[in-house]
């Protein structure tokens, strides 16, 4: 029940986020980690098993956390549940059932509605898992569109380039995958991001280390508007000396 098993589940499970939290400072790390590791527990759920049955109670678990956590009864132990429990609120609680609930779509192989349907899956995930990593960290309400923004980049370069492996899966994941919109989607991501940076001065300083986490977004997006075929393809990732000159970069000047 410590805060070095979540830190250890990050590393395992999303080593781009770990690097971010490792670049905010200790305090901050020890609300974030708690936070990441659920995500990490949550997001892989589903691809665990070939049975959506499974999956789906799996998630329900942590459905059924979050609500111990919501209504303040006790919360089970649990190597992640109850270092989370002490870290989130209520509100923060419902946020995290929300992006919970959303990620029944990765335990099927039914395609996305439509276009707002795909939206506010990213928006769920990524964007509330921002903004409970901010909020936490003591951002305040006025500023959740500003967060939510940011995040919804950060899903949605996050998305881009886990494309090839949900193919292989046997997934759907874009509505239309054809280049001219995936550059489209690539390009309402960063003017998201860059709406969000225009407001990046109200946010506490206390806040900005959750913002670390989207390191990856502008580079990403870029590239997928740049050249559309690269989403397919799999060849959006920066180099590894880009990834970790830009996170130092961030850490340094704290403009996320």
């Amino acid at each position: 029940m410590t805060l070095q098993a979540c830190a250890d589940l990050v590393a395992r499970g999303d080593p781009d986020r770990f690097a971010a939290t490792m670049a905010a400072p200790p305090d901050a790390r020890a609300i974030l980690f708690p936070i990441y590791a659920f995500n990490v527990e949550v997001s892989r759920a589903p691809w665990l098993t070939e049975e959506p049955m499974i999956a789906e109670m799996r998630l329900q678990w942590w459905r059924d956390v979050l609500e111990e956590i919501r209504t303040g009864g006790d919360v089970r132990r649990h190597e992640v549940a109850t270092p989370l429990s002490e870290v989130i609120d209520a509100t923060a609680a419902s946020i995290l059932d929300t992006a919970t609930a959303a990620r029944r779509w990765d335990a099927r192989k039914d395609p996305f509605e439509d276009q707002t349907a795909f939206e506010a899956h990213i928006d769920a995930t990524a964007g509330g898992l921002l903004w409970v990593a901010a909020r936490a960290l003591g951002a305040g309400d006025g500023l959740q569109p500003v967060i939510r923004n940011a995040g919804y980049a950060m899903g949605l370069a996050n998305w881009f380039r886990a494309i090839p492996e949900l193919e292989a899966r046997g997934r759907k994941p874009l509505p239309d995958g054809r280049p001219g919109t995936v550059q489209t989607l690539a390009r309402e991501g960063l003017a998201r991001l860059g709406a969000a940076r225009a407001s990046r001065h109200a946010l506490p300083q206390t806040a900005r280390p959750a913002l670390f986490a989207i390191w990856l977004a502008g580079p990403v997006l870029s590239r997928a508007a740049a050249d559309p075929t690269r989403v397919a393809g799999g060849t959006l990732e920066p180099s590894e000396f880009r990834k970790r000159a830009t996170l130092v970069l961030r850490a340094a000047t704290g403009r996320w």
